[in-house]
């Protein structure tokens, strides 16, 4: 995945920071070109996909086969820059606080959904309130809790519908209130959970997942299910993020290798992931020369642990696993040395990374790990490694299994889920002891390696569930922090803590490696280790 370490201080960027880097589209201090449609110059691409968990729904997608769809046919109040994931005003003209408790946002009058119909103050707040609210069984409700209120919409049988602390001031205003400030929240308004729903949403949200409308520089065409998802340019887009291109196909593919075979071919134009099999021996680079990127991203590749699927699965055994992982050698045997071997929870890319937060833990060491299974009691069982067969995983964890069997003397096994989908509901619905686990940031801030995973009851909390009341506090005061050092230092604090537990072991940092066709122009690939579509051109 990526080159150049970037970092990105906006872990506790006051709403006014925000306000003062501003959009900063096609000024000359760094910020994104305009690239809107009237600069468009056209073409198709086709890059490889996956099938989405759901429907696509912005507030009930938190994974990346739906959630690369909703980031090209949606926008939100804030873009995050191409090149440093930077916050940039988009349908928000400014969000304003004093307090960083209560903001008030303003939005630009003349901003529309792909079906025509205006993007209002109220194509928020009720977007907003739909998600949060429980018995819709929405993926992304977890990210409204700091606001006022969601506290009474969230359960599964609430009845208030409405959080308090959102109200609707005209078509252009609206303001948030949070139960205690939230330094950031300004920030987090760039992820799909933030877009807003046009009216036709409420009326069938689930036909609309299937043929869903956003205000984003493309709009839907087509799904057919298990072959490809299409969007197309918004001829209406109303924002400043839009790009050339005419036609994106999502080409879904059960195999990567299979998707890089077609890349050769000429059958699609961009691969988003380069497979192992062409990372040995920099296979790649002469397959594709002068047609390939890498880059380091907001990305971190974990193995997880659910403790309700597997009791045996403590503290002190996963901490003896995951010494006894051999990652420098699995990442120069499989992935060609493209990988960072990752000695804690954070991406580096963001500010407030520490190194070696995992210390001795994160090591291999045979024989430490041996001891450290023995003094912890031992495992009785054989392992499982769940994977999703739709990715690129069965090299790396069936040599990490094989890691693990040499050191601790366990029978581990990689085994294959059908594709992402099926993955992530049987992990969700707490089947898998010990899998694979990846996570690219919704948005650049520490606190997004840490809340959403490991906060209780946080949506993409799979470990366990993992629950730690001391994390949750030190979480809390740090979203209160009013200066950046003073935040970043207590989400360390917490970061610390989830040595004693493990519930995952980190692995590797991410590294885009992509690579595309000669029908394209240079690919460029942004922080979240995604290429920047509108930057693609066609020769």
């Amino acid at each position: 995945m990526r080159g150049t370490t970037r970092t990105v201080a906006v872990a506790a960027m006051s709403a006014v920071a925000l306000l003062a880097a501003g959009c900063g589209s096609g000024s000359d201090d760094g910020g994104t070109e305009d690239t809107g449609s009237d600069t468009a110059t056209g073409g198709e691409i086709v890059v490889n996909g996956c099938t989405p968990e759901n429907p696509l729904i912005a507030g009930n997608t938190s994974e990346t086969c739906g959630g690369n769809i909703l980031d090209t046919i949606t926008s939100k109040l804030v873009h995050y820059n191409a090149e440093d994931a930077s916050p940039e005003m988009d349908i928000a003209e400014s969000i304003e606080t004093e307090d960083n408790q209560t903001f008030t946002v303003t939005i630009k009058s003349d901003y529309m959904f792909s079906d025509g119909t205006p993007v209002t103050a109220s194509s928020f707040v009720d977007a907003w309130n739909y998600t949060a609210f429980g018995p819709n069984g929405q993926a992304g409700g977890y990210f409204f809790t700091p606001i006022e209120g969601y506290a009474e919409v969230s359960g599964e049988d609430a009845t208030v519908e409405e959080m308090s602390g959102l109200e609707v001031v005209d078509d252009q205003t609206f303001t948030i209130r949070t139960t205690e400030p939230v330094s950031n929240l300004p920030v987090r308004l760039g992820y799909t959970a933030f877009a807003p729903q046009p009216e036709v949403f409420f009326e069938d949200p689930e036909a609309f997942g299937r043929n869903p409308v956003g205000a984003g520089p493309f709009m839907f065409d087509s799904w057919t299910e298990g072959q490809e998802i299409v969007v197309v340019k918004n001829p209406d887009y109303s924002g400043e993020f839009g790009g050339s291109l005419d036609q994106i196909t999502f080409r879904i593919y059960q195999d990567t290798d299979a998707a890089y075979n077609d890349l050769q071919a000429g059958n699609i134009d961009l691969i988003t992931a380069i497979p192992t099999s062409a990372l040995i021996d920099d296979r790649y680079q002469s397959d594709l020369p002068d047609r390939n990127a890498t880059a380091e991203t907001g990305v971190i590749q974990l193995i997880g642990f659910n403790t309700t699927a597997d009791p045996n699965l403590t503290g002190e055994v996963k901490k003896a696993i995951s010494m006894a992982i051999d990652r420098e050698t699995i990442n120069q045997q499989i992935f060609n040395g493209t990988r960072v071997n990752a000695t804690g929870w954070v991406s580096p890319v963001v500010d407030g990374y520490v190194a070696d937060v995992c210390g001795e833990f994160c090591v291999y060491d045979p024989e430490a790990a041996a001891a450290q299974l023995e003094s912890a009691g031992g495992y009785d069982g054989e392992l499982e490694l769940w994977y999703n067969g739709d990715g690129d995983h069965k090299a790396w964890t069936e040599a990490t299994c094989n890691s693990i069997s040499d050191a601790l003397g366990i029978s581990c096994t990689a085994q294959p889920a059908v594709d992402f989908a099926t993955f992530l509901t049987a992990a969700g619905e707490n089947e898998y002891g010990m899998f694979r686990y990846g996570w690219q940031m919704d948005y650049p801030s520490i606190e997004n390696f840490l809340a959403p995973l490991y906060s209780t009851n946080a949506d993409s909390n799979y470990f366990g569930p993992y629950d730690n009341q001391e994390f949750n506090d030190l979480l809390t005061q740090a979203a209160a922090a009013g200066e950046l050092e003073e935040a970043n230092s207590l989400y360390q604090q917490a970061e610390a803590l989830l040595v004693d537990d493990m519930p995952t072991i980190p692995m590797w940092y991410g590294k885009a490696v992509i690579g595309w066709s000669d029908k394209v122009n240079p690919v460029t690939i942004n922080a979240f280790g995604v290429p920047d579509y509108a930057g693609i051109t066609v020769q």
